[in-house]
């Protein structure tokens, strides 16, 4: 739906903040007793947990769209949320933060080629523009100068989670109208959680956690705090927000604002450690706004949304 493009930009903001502050709560975990692959699960399984509710009553007497679904809500878990973060979580094990990000959003070229290869939109000027302009502020943002070799088992592992990425906005952005946003977003992370878990069980991840107090904005304090910035804020809001806003914008639109993640990722370390941003950082930073306002130009003057399997007698948001 293109009539609320202002409320779909919104909460795609909302959820790249939200999103952007998984790095500060897991830090002081993953530095401490907990796995990266613990962190994810309790980030998700919790999450899912809290909407699990919500999720029920927005399906009463609808339960043959959640059947229809079904599959979708599978995929949107495996790629969207187990294989996005556990792949990002394992690159960062090869390779710096910045380097593993930067191969993460890559999956944003690949909705561009998936919506052009799949439905035959293939991108014009401006997209093409916006997609290099961002990605440059990308790199900008990211400070990757002298990073030196790279691991391949890194960057397999980063091109992984740009798989995720690109999967988890395509999925998103073409999902039946008909099921609540609350119930994909639950159901996804439901299915992420289950996976990780199994995974854990037989050893295919390490899974460790502990109860010690934690080092968090200069303070100590229970490791409960960051548990719950990571299952509810960066989890909860952010899926919830990150979906319903793919829904009203398309997978394209709504993969370059996500870009913002990066921005909102610096500013919070900025806030909370007291990492001021560079000049080349800002700098990359106005590159990324630009080239998501290009993308949306190109949207608005290009009149021809993305095919979005919808009812016309039923609400896209619940």
């Amino acid at each position: 739906m293109r009539e609320r493009p202002g409320v779909g930009l919104g909460l795609a903001l909302l959820s790249a903040l939200t999103f952007a502050t998984s790095g500060s709560f897991a830090r002081p975990l993953i530095t401490g007793q907990w796995s990266a692959e613990a962190v994810v699960l309790a980030r998700v399984g919790i999450a899912a947990l809290v909407l699990a509710l919500p999720a029920l009553l927005a399906l009463r007497g609808r339960w043959p769209v959640l059947r229809r679904n079904a599959g979708t809500i599978v995929v949107f878990g495996l790629l969207g949320v187990a294989l996005a973060q556990a792949c990002f979580f394992n690159a960062v094990r090869y390779l710096p933060v910045g380097v593993a990000l930067l191969l993460e959003y890559l999956g944003i070229v690949l909705v561009v080629g998936w919506m052009w290869l799949v439905h035959g939109q293939r991108p014009r000027l401006l997209t093409v523009a916006g997609s290099l302009t961002a990605l440059c502020g990308l790199v900008f943002v990211l400070d990757l100068t002298g990073a030196g070799r790279l691991d391949p088992v890194g960057v397999l592992w980063g091109l992984g989670a740009g798989v995720g990425l690109a999967g988890y906005y395509v999925i998103a952005g073409r999902v039946d109208a008909a099921l609540p946003s609350v119930v994909m977003a639950s159901g996804g992370m439901a299915v992420g959680a289950l996976v990780l878990l199994v995974l854990g069980v037989v050893g295919a991840l390490p899974l460790r956690a502990g109860t010690a107090d934690v080092a968090f904005a200069g303070h100590r304090m229970s490791w409960l705090v960051p548990i719950a910035g990571l299952s509810l804020i960066a989890a909860v809001v952010a899926y919830l927000t990150g979906v319903a806003g793919a829904r009203l914008l398309g997978a394209r639109l709504s993969s370059f604002v996500g870009l913002t993640e990066v921005m909102f990722a610096v500013l919070i370390a900025w806030l909370v450690l007291s990492e001021l941003p560079t000049a080349v950082q800002l700098l990359g930073g106005a590159l990324i706004v630009v080239g998501v306002a290009l993308v949306r130009l190109d949207e608005l003057r290009g009149g021809r949304p993305e095919p979005v399997e919808e009812r016309a007698d039923e609400p896209v948001l619940t």
